[in-house]
């Protein structure tokens, strides 16, 4: 099988280990600022270009400000997520909140950092007047064209299945009620695909966004101002898979701007992302220790962490690679159920994958979990979750989240007595 490398050596994990026990989640510097270096580049022939790194991905503030270095703004879909990204000094129009179902309160404290609102349905209009007494100037829409996505090597999606988005005759509608109820800037956005390791995937939605924007524009004379092509590029979770290349992303997408935009007079439009996964996920690792073995129907290895620390194999049968520090170069001549702790048998990491022999006390190194990792976590069974920790550029570990206490997690007794001998 091909191999995927490592950012962290055996050495290091286990002096990591010494002052931040197994498991934790660790993040690359270094890669995390390579990789949105290439983004910017590879818009910037966009003046308007901006990346809204979506923070669900990974919400980590630490994280947050290395990508602002790079001009990255935020998209938020929650309350915390809006007071984390503010708190971190992004505001105005660097937010993009873009939420679904969206409570009470959320959209005015949206417009308070002074962030874009993006509506994911014609209905939220009244409920943003009701909750701001007045629209704001900018706003976008979410649109989904329905029936299914599709590009050259298969069908990628069904966004006819999606809760997202508005239909063509409900973003058509709603462009025409915001522009009466006085708003002068619209941006268009879709999320029609997740995931996706072909460089075809942008281009394609960029082309079904543009025509909608050249649309849009000639039936309700609204002026776009930005067209945010969302998340959905992808990463190589398996190692025989090719990674996209952002650069001939950027191109091909100008490419079909210069095609659709710039001759209907819209080549003053802002290019928009929102990507978490392509941002992040593969320059984070969870790093666990093996601490059994079960010899039954199946071979199985025991690890320290479980699905509160990563959920995506349990939750979706997601595939992870796998690397056991030390042991790259050795024959995989194992065969291995790679499991947690809890009590649910779904809860693991790897199901007959082949992995060189595992001995007690070996690390771990569970690949691509720099999004969607850590985020998605859980205290299922009363289990805990992990520290985050950054490795700096110079080579030094910073703690950038410590791992929970049972403090932390009776802390929500701590309106009654019942639990005081633990919050103490």
């Amino acid at each position: 099988m091909t191999k995927k490398k490592t950012f962290l050596t055996l050495e290091q994990a286990r002096e990591i280990a010494k002052t931040y026990p197994t498991p934790f989640h660790i993040y690359d510097e270094r890669g995390i600022r390579e990789n949105a270096a290439r983004v910017t580049e590879a818009f910037s022939w966009n003046k308007g270009f901006r990346e809204y790194f979506a923070v669900k991905a990974t919400p980590n503030p630490f994280l947050l400000k290395i990508l602002q270095e790079y001009g990255c703004g935020v998209d938020c879909s929650s309350e915390t997520e809006l007071m984390m990204s503010d708190a971190c000094g992004f505001s105005g129009e660097q937010i993009m909140f873009s939420s679904n179902d969206t409570p009470a309160g959320e959209f005015a404290l949206a417009a308070k950092f002074g962030g874009i609102i993006n509506l994911d349905d014609i209905t939220h209009i009244s409920s943003v007047e009701e909750e701001l007494g007045q629209l704001p100037e900018t706003m976008s829409c979410r649109y989904n064209p329905g029936g299914m996505f599709e590009l050259s090597n298969g069908i990628m999606d069904n966004p006819g299945d999606s809760k997202y988005g508005m239909t063509p005759a409900q973003i058509t509608e709603a462009f025409r009620i915001l522009k009466a109820k006085g708003v002068k800037r619209f941006g268009l956005h879709a999320f029609l695909a997740s995931n996706t390791t072909t460089n075809e995937y942008y281009p394609k939605l960029a082309g079904v966004l543009f025509r909608e924007a050249v649309r849009l524009k000639e039936e309700t004379g609204a002026e776009i101002a930005f067209i945010n092509l969302s998340g959905g590029v992808g990463v190589p979770y398996r190692p025989e898979q090719q990674a996209n290349d952002i650069l001939t992303i950027g191109r091909e997408v100008r490419k079909v701007y210069e095609e659709i935009l710039t001759p209907a007079g819209l080549g003053n439009v802002a290019i928009y992302a929102e990507m978490g996964r392509f941002m992040l996920a593969p320059y984070g690792a969870l790093v666990t220790k093996a601490i059994h073995e079960k010899h039954i129907y199946k071979e199985y290895i025991g690890v320290d962490a479980c699905a509160v620390n990563l959920m995506r194999p349990a939750m979706y049968g997601a595939y992870h690679h796998i690397t056991v520090l030390g042991k790259e170069d050795a024959p995989l001549d194992h065969v291995y159920d790679v499991t947690g702790s809890l009590c649910e048998n779904n809860d693991k990491f790897a199901i007959g994958r082949e992995l060189p022999e595992i001995e007690m006390g070996d690390y771990l190194y569970i690949h691509d979990t720099g999004a969607h990792g850590f985020s998605m976590g859980y205290n299922y069974n009363g289990k805990l979750r992990s520290a985050e920790l950054l490795l700096r550029e110079d080579g030094s570990v910073q703690l950038i989240r410590r791992a929970e206490t049972p403090k932390d997690y009776f802390a929500t007794f701590d309106f009654c007595n019942i639990m005081d001998k633990y919050l103490k």
